[in-house]
């Protein structure tokens, strides 16, 4: 578990978890040292013989101040390291998750963080805390004991030695057994953390289509299961203390009629006797203080396991060498895919610096993947993507975000005000330019119905802003950080036509000195692109500015007309020709 422990948290924790557990069995040794104390004491009060009891009361006395002052401060210092502990972790798990790719994450493991950042790292703060504790003097305190025992009847000491094996055997099923039974209930757990956050996400949909039942339901199966696992792993931790108990018992007993054999024989005298099964009490109390959490330190070691599989996972790699040297992007006959079910199929593009490119085709295309490859979300399979000429899995991560402002279709706002959410592109953006992102973003009307304006909270999620008013948000995010490269996926889809024909005017003003790349299946939108692709099955299926794929007849044209066919049906008029 120790070694767990330093892999986990670090190996510049080593000296302080060694003094730990140095200071731990010094509290043990002084413990041990104290009940071994009380045997001159007993017997001098035993035979009567006053005088004699006050100079084994003075040591006594000191003991047990030394080992009073010992525990206090090794209190104090396990609660200081198991903190240290926690907030390393913390800052571990952080790093990691900002460093996993993002197609690691699911709802699944959205709730396995959550249980992880949480319950996990208080169970292994709690090692440190106060769970060494109780092991340590567990094997220090009975050690010294049974070597005192042993200087005044070797055979007892034999004795009471021989039920250590049947104690550690009883430890090591216990074991076993705890660490199936912790294993189902880390899974359970995790089932139904998810099962919440999906059922509190997704009410709108549950609601509108009237399956809160049915979702609840699901939601119930999981609790269900979970408190099921609990119960498991309690009955089971229940068996294993039964057993470790027992066999100390077993000790005690063996003690108590070995002792009382020799005592009738006249081997032994009564006071020593009394002293012996005063000692052999000692001897168990330690034990029985481990096996009252031997459970809850199975369960803190089987996280430290959990959490040492999330910090191990291969991150996204970076020599961090290289840098773009313009805006241009390019795909070299890219191959990527999403749990084995291939999207992009031997792509090869090119968008040109300072260029507007809009990608269109039907669902599934792969349009979406193209942005979320640019922005290195995943690697590629096969293949490469570079932007400015280099690769950029060879581009540090910090100067690859520098370079690139995304929009995606589905917006996430921070439960803060609408400037919070914004600036969080540009912390140290000035007034006026959050304003100019503001209006370039049509941003303004939104505000003009919030008394507190750009200090109005959102809400999780931005609960508070219509779908619109929150991909505003999102857009004038992305304009204020002012990066070389706009990637915009379905930017406008939640606008009106009104603020859409505005926002195409001011993407069309970002291309003049950024590549923007845009992702729409609105025509006014495509048609002020300087080239158009269509994808199709993972390809470019064609290429071109829009009168030219509009004569060429194919795929784009009947893309087209199916869009003007959609649109007078709406009584929307927006020509494509």
């Amino acid at each position: 578990m120790i070694p767990r422990l330093l892999t986990v948290v670090g190996h510049s924790f080593r000296p302080r978890i060694q003094m730990l557990m140095a200071g731990l069995a010094l509290e043990g040794a002084l413990m041990g040292l104290g009940f071994v104390a009380l045997v001159p004491f007993l017997r001098a009060v035993l035979d009567g013989d006053a005088d004699a009891a006050v100079l084994p009361l003075i040591g006594l006395a000191v003991v047990f101040l030394a080992y009073a002052v010992t525990r206090w401060v090794m209190q104090l210092y396990g609660y200081r390291t198991g903190l240290q502990i926690a907030n390393v972790l913390f800052e571990r798990l952080g790093a990691q998750i900002k460093a996993l790719p993002l197609g690691w994450f699911n709802e699944r493991r959205a709730g396995e963080l959550s249980v992880m950042s949480s319950e996990g790292i208080v169970e292994i703060m709690s090692l440190a805390a106060h769970l060494m504790r109780p092991l340590v003097v567990a094997i220090t305190a009975p050690a010294i004991v049974l070597i005192f025992i042993a200087f005044i009847d070797w055979q007892l000491a034999v004795a009471l030695g021989c039920v250590i094996p049947f104690a550690v055997a009883a430890f090591i099923w216990s074991g076993s057994h705890m660490h199936k039974a912790d294993h189902s209930v880390h899974g359970t757990s995790v089932d139904a953390a998810a099962r919440i956050y999906e059922f509190a996400q997704a009410q709108t949909v549950l609601r509108a289509f009237g399956r809160t039942d049915g979702a609840a339901r699901e939601l119930d199966r999981a609790l269900v299961q979970s408190h099921d696992a609990t119960m498991f792993k309690l009955r089971n931790a229940a068996s294993g203390f039964l057993a470790f108990t027992l066999t100390i018992q077993l000790a005690l007993t063996v003690l108590l009629v070995y002792g009382v054999n020799r005592s009738l024989g006249g081997e032994v005298d009564v006071p020593e006797l009394v002293a012996i099964f005063v000692l052999g009490i000692r001897f168990a109390e330690p034990l029985l203080g481990a096996a009252d959490v031997q459970d809850v330190v199975r369960s803190s070691d089987a996280t430290l396991g959990r959490m040492q599989d999330i910090l191990d996972l291969p991150l996204m790699q970076s020599t961090g060498n290289a840098k773009p040297q313009d805006n241009a992007i390019r795909f070299d006959n890219v191959t990527f895919g999403y749990n084995d079910q291939p999207v992009l199929d031997g792509f090869t593009l090119d968008v040109p610096a300072n260029s507007l490119v809009a990608v269109v085709g039907p669902s599934g295309a792969g349009k979406s993947t193209v942005l979320r490859l640019i922005a290195r979300f995943f690697d590629v399979e096969a293949g490469r993507v570079s932007v400015g000429g280099a690769d950029v899995r060879d581009i540090a991560t910090e100067t690859l975000m520098d370079q690139l402002a995304v929009v995606f279709q589905d917006v996430y706002l921070f439960d803060g005000t609408i400037a919070d959410n914004i600036l969080i592109s540009k912390p140290d953006a000035s007034r006026d330019a959050l304003w100019d992102a503001v209006r370039a973003a049509q941003l303004e009307a939104t505000l003009a119905r919030f008394p507190a304006g750009l200090d109005t909270p959102v809400g999780e999620g931005g609960a508070a802003l219509s779908g619109g008013e929150k991909q505003r948000v999102s857009i004038a995010r992305a304009l204020l950080k002012n990066a070389n490269i706009v990637l915009l996926d379905e930017a406008t889809a939640a606008l009106d036509a009104l603020d859409e024909a505005r926002m195409r005017a001011s993407i069309e003003k970002l291309a003049q000195d950024r590549t923007v790349i845009a992702i729409s299946h609105r025509l006014s939108t495509i048609q002020a692109a300087d080239k158009i692709v269509f994808l199709e099955d993972g390809k470019v299926a064609e290429e071109g500015d829009h009168a030219t794929l509009l004569a060429r007849g194919g795929r784009y044209a009947a893309f087209c007309a199916l869009m003007d066919a959609k649109l007078q049906s709406t009584g929307t008029v927006e020509p494509s020709r």
